[in-house]
């Protein structure tokens, strides 16, 4: 048998071990990459970097585990931006009582990264000064128009059972009109959700970060202006990380925080190369083969 039917030939289970060889080794050991970042990605970054000093970035963390990998890092790295700018923050779930878990970890071990690195109370991260956690409630629809109207009344108590209206960032976010911007994250159609509600109603500015599978459905309202800025997949985080890392690195505070979308994108990139080398040997295996035969 010549050497092209041979590669024909090939048990195909060898392949699916070439291609786990190749996802797996990146993760253990990432190679380094400098993903460029899209429109998209630096109109959200370019946008959030200029709000004025007593706007506010609001987040709603509105995807659950099974979609961590992709939307986590961008909460991650929102929450860096933010902390970097000293932009007060405030934090919420409308989706799914799932999504309180993946909350609390973003905005807990970003605030430990930053404060493992402060010298004194300014510099440090002050849970209800510069950041709070609101939490879940329901109904979806109340609790986008009624933030409109007075944040407070919606989440009287915090995730932790803090009075609202008692924490010292309360007065810089009281309402929609204190909001810079409300980032949506999210594998479902809620975004648009935060058009209909909070965008309509009261002119809040919104950006995205949404799976990749899902970024043709958001395109259009990101054309038509609807989104200031997004995010798409584990390659729009791993940019967005990106541009937050350039920023960190011009102010002196090059701490090698770890960068997960990035990190993951070694993997990926590594895997797509693999299956194009076997797209490519494929064919040409099978066109060797065909005119041998004729």
């Amino acid at each position: 048998m010549r050497f092209w039917d041979k590669l024909l030939a090939v048990d195909r289970r060898w392949i699916y071990v070439v291609v786990w060889l190749v996802v797996m080794l990146p993760l253990l050991f990432p190679f380094a990459i400098r993903p460029v970042a899209m429109p998209p990605v630096e109109q959200l970054f370019n946008y959030i970097d200029t709000m004025p000093e007593d706007k506010a970035l609001l987040i709603s963390v509105d995807y659950t585990p099974d979609t961590e990998p992709e939307l986590h890092p961008m909460t991650l790295a929102l929450l860096r931006h933010a902390f970097a700018n000293r932009t007060k923050v405030g934090v919420l779930c409308v989706g799914s009582v799932m999504s309180v878990g993946l909350g609390v970890n973003a905005v807990e071990s970003v605030t430990e990264e930053f404060n493992q690195h402060a010298t004194t109370n300014a510099d440090s991260i002050i849970y209800g000064r510069d950041v709070v956690f609101w939490g879940w409630s329901t109904p979806f629809v109340t609790v986008l128009l009624g933030m409109g109207e007075k944040i407070s009344n919606v989440f009287p108590v915090d995730y932790y059972g803090n009075t609202t209206e008692e924490m010292e960032i309360t007065p810089h976010i009281r309402n929609y009109d204190d909001a810079g911007i409300l980032v949506c994250l999210a594998a479902s159609s809620i975004p648009l959700s935060w058009i209909t509600y909070a965008q309509v109603q009261f002119g809040l500015p919104l950006g995205c970060g949404i799976t990749a599978v899902s970024a043709a459905d958001f395109y259009i309202y990101l054309n038509s202006g609807q989104f200031t800025g997004m995010l798409a997949g584990m390659k729009g985080a791993a940019e967005y990380e990106e541009l937050v890392e350039q920023k960190m690195v011009a102010e002196g505070k090059d701490w090698g925080l770890r960068r997960r979308a990035t990190e993951a994108m070694s993997s990926q990139t590594a895997a797509h190369l693999a299956i194009m080398l076997f797209i490519i040997v494929g064919n040409v295996a099978f066109f060797a083969t065909r005119r041998r035969k004729q």
